[in-house]
């Protein structure tokens, strides 16, 4: 639908696709942002466990006849969905990967905003030369934030992944965009790293595991994490210990949310209103935990 078609409609429906989702601030965050542009707006969480790719594709098909305008894909449907629809934006086929499926004259089109949304966060931490960055997890979240340093001209990439497959077939994809090394180890991925990033699930509560040990970590590096709950993950903890400038989840799930918003509308939402609904969220989730 056109800038035009949304200000005359006033009403804006999309969602989210993976499980678990329930904890999600993305809802908070998409309503606020529509509200604040004068749009009624809906975002559905569709959380379904185990779906094959049957199951996917009949959500994909609720979205495609429903009115959607979009929706978000999370965990574990990113990489699953991507053969079930119409198109795919050039980022998010190069990876293999999709977060958001934009509906768009009856045709479901792939794109990825972890790469675009992590790529603006990050940028003000990255050295204007000689960056040598670690990342942990080469799932759908690992994949989008190696081609977002990618993008970003990172000189020396290292990618882990315990399943060293999967880091394999992730390099093999980078080779035309600046290329990645394969680490044997998450010492190897931090030897001589200068920023560290942490793509996997490791660290989200109720979990409270690190990805790396502690005493890989040094007061002259980075520390990223993709995880957000809670904003404060063990391994970013660590790394504030030793000195080390930290990155919360925060700005990746804002931005990502952000570029995601622009694309299901042709609007641009307010990184600031999406930020306090963001904050809002974590504020509730973090009292109710601690109230448990």
């Amino acid at each position: 639908m056109s800038k035009r078609g949304y200000a005359a409609s006033k009403k804006l429906l999309t969602g989210l696709i993976g499980a678990p989702i329930a904890h999600s601030a993305s809802p908070a965050m998409h309503e606020r942002a529509a509200e604040a542009l004068g749009l009624r707006g809906h975002y559905q969480l569709i959380e379904v466990a185990g779906a094959d790719a049957a199951g996917l594709r009949m959500m994909l098909e609720g979205v495609r006849r429903l009115g959607f305008a979009g929706v978000n894909v999370t965990y574990p449907y990113k990489e699953a969905v991507v053969p079930l629809l119409d198109e795919l934006a050039p980022g998010a086929a190069a990876m293999g990967a999709v977060n958001t499926v934009v509906a768009r004259d009856g045709r479901l089109i792939g794109h990825n905003t972890d790469t675009t949304g992590f790529a603006r966060a990050v940028a003000p931490l990255l050295a204007p030369s000689g960056n040598a960055v670690a990342v942990i997890g080469t799932g759908g979240v690992g994949k989008a934030i190696a081609f977002a340093l990618a993008s970003l001209k990172v000189s020396d990439l290292r990618i882990f992944d315990s399943e060293t497959a999967r880091a394999e077939k992730l390099a093999s994809l980078l080779a035309r965009h600046g290329g990645a090394t394969v680490a044997k180890s998450v010492e190897d991925a931090l030897d001589g790293a200068t920023g560290l990033v942490n793509g996997t699930p490791v660290g989200m509560l109720p979990n409270r595991g690190m990805p790396v040990p502690a005493t890989l970590l040094h007061e002259k590096m980075w520390v990223a994490d993709a995880v957000y709950s809670p904003l404060i993950t063990p391994l970013l903890a660590a790394a504030q210990a030793k000195g080390a400038r930290i990155m919360t989840g925060r700005e990746l799930a804002i931005y990502q949310a952000a570029d995601a918003f622009e694309l299901f509308t042709g609007l641009a939402p307010s990184t600031e209103v999406m930020g306090e609904a963001f904050d809002e969220v974590m504020a509730a989730r973090s009292a109710a935990y601690h109230a448990a």
